[in-house]
């Protein structure tokens, strides 16, 4: 199977206290491996990032993972990858991981999930790059967020469209429509 292009994932170290976020990120590894697009994503070994990994290579997927010497240094690594990038620091992590990709998709997470999303859709509203960001909804995680983001597009802070930069989806098939390349 051709893997013309990458999807970066950015999702938790951790898997939460939902049911539904282990089987959603491991079926949409699976569906990114079976329509033959890649997977970037962070690294690690542990939490949602390991889950999407180890499901997209589960089906035969590409899984670029990029982590910082650091994290690398705490044994967090996925060591099965298609491919390991090391980098110096978070920037280059993320920067990176932007580099590799042709569209972003945002899962359930934490700090660093929220920051690199943020960033991803920052940088498309600023000309940076010209790449789909979609958030993944799975089970209403990020409802409030959605909310929060609609309440800055009616305090002006947010344009309608630059509101509308940022698909969301709340199931695999939506996440995977908003993509230019899914045919």
């Amino acid at each position: 199977m051709s893997f013309k292009n990458r999807v970066c994932v950015y999702c938790g170290s951790k898997t939460g206290n939902n049911s539904s976020f282990i089987p959603q990120t491991k079926a949409l590894g699976h569906a990114l491996a079976s329509n033959g697009i890649g997977l970037v994503y962070g690294g690690g070994s542990v939490g949602l990032m390991n889950e999407i990994a180890n499901a997209t290579l589960s089906r035969g997927g590409q899984v670029h993972g990029v982590i910082p010497q650091h994290l690398y240094d705490m044994e967090v690594a996925h060591e099965n990858l298609t491919a390991l990038h090391i980098t110096d620091t978070m920037h280059e992590r993320k920067a990176m991981m932007a580099e590799l990709s042709d569209a972003f998709i945002a899962l359930p997470g934490g700090f660093g999930t929220f920051e690199e999303l943020m960033e991803a859709i920052t940088w498309l509203q600023l000309g940076i790059h010209n790449k789909t960001v979609i958030l993944f909804n799975i089970d209403g995680y990020y409802d409030k967020l959605i909310e929060f983001i609609d309440e800055a597009v009616q305090n002006k802070f947010i344009t309608e469209d630059n509101r509308s930069l940022l698909k969301t989806a709340n199931t695999i098939e939506e996440s995977l429509h908003h993509l230019p390349f899914y045919s």
